[in-house]
């Protein structure tokens, strides 16, 4: 297939809206999004990155356009909608870049279907994400006010006061990214980081693996990221000056970072 293209694909008998850019022939790159969002958060990445990658892109589970199936979901049900998403496109072997959630589900691919990953980049993001408490509130506040209760909070932890301020445009976008959620689907992926605990099985990470940590990230915070770095064998660390969502703070940086850790293969 082509680039620049969106499709329908098919897993276990559910719907996913996938997009491909980039030449047919490059090596695969797949990107994986944070909660609340859909693959139009990789918008920046795309540019510069579909002139030498195949990039897939795909909402996941309970968000954009795929479907929204009724939750709990588990972090093994995240994964193995990734690896189903690579079967129906024919790719055996693909690099991968998430954030947040999409780091999350990254690492359970690190360790449950490493021979699928070239490189990995995990950014802002955890391998355990307690207390259960506060998935509980954000689960309790989605079913209750939808995400008009959850969006301003979100804003917030994703992006400091000053980036906010500067870049509205921007903010506007990501407002609608997140209102755009399905409710059923934030509180169903919300039970998969609630009960997810990675620490012990990423020791045995083997694939080249590049941490990028927040150096203001609220959410998953610089800790969480050390953390990953130090139990990853071998792999990179690259502090960006950005809250939550740096690859749109800080667009430029999360490029380059990603294509001189992809090209080093």
């Amino acid at each position: 297939m082509g680039g620049g293209a969106s499709e329908t694909i098919w897993v276990g008998g559910d719907a996913f809206h996938v997009r491909i850019d980039g030449p047919a022939d490059g090596p695969a790159l797949m990107f994986c999004n944070s909660l609340s969002s859909d693959l139009s958060m990789w918008d920046d990445q795309v540019p510069e990155l579909s002139t030498r990658f195949r990039i897939i892109r795909y909402d996941g589970r309970g968000h954009g356009k795929s479907v929204a199936s009724p939750g709990p979901y588990t972090m093994d049900q995240l994964g193995r909608d990734a690896v189903g998403i690579l079967d129906a496109l024919g790719v055996a072997r693909a690099h991968w870049c998430g954030v947040s959630l999409g780091g999350m589900v990254g690492m359970w691919m690190l360790t449950h279907a490493r021979e699928r990953i070239g490189r990995a980049v995990l950014a802002n993001t955890a391998a355990y994400m307690g207390p259960a408490s506060l998935w509980d509130g954000r689960i309790a506040a989605a079913r209750e006010g939808g995400m008009e209760a959850l969006v301003d909070a979100t804003i917030t932890r994703w992006f400091p006061a000053d980036f906010r301020e500067r870049a509205p445009q921007t903010m506007e976008r990501m407002r609608a990214m997140i209102l755009g959620t399905p409710p059923e689907g934030f509180q169903a992926c919300c039970f998969a980081i609630r009960d997810m605990d990675q620490r012990e099985d990423i020791q045995s990470i083997s694939n080249p693996t590049l941490v990028i940590i927040g150096s203001r990230d609220p959410a998953t915070t610089p800790a969480d990221g050390e953390l990953i770095h130090e139990r990853v064998p071998g792999s990179q660390k690259l502090v960006l000056d950005a809250a939550h969502i740096s690859n749109v703070e800080q667009a430029a940086a999360f490029t380059g970072a990603l294509t001189r850790f992809l090209l080093e293969a």
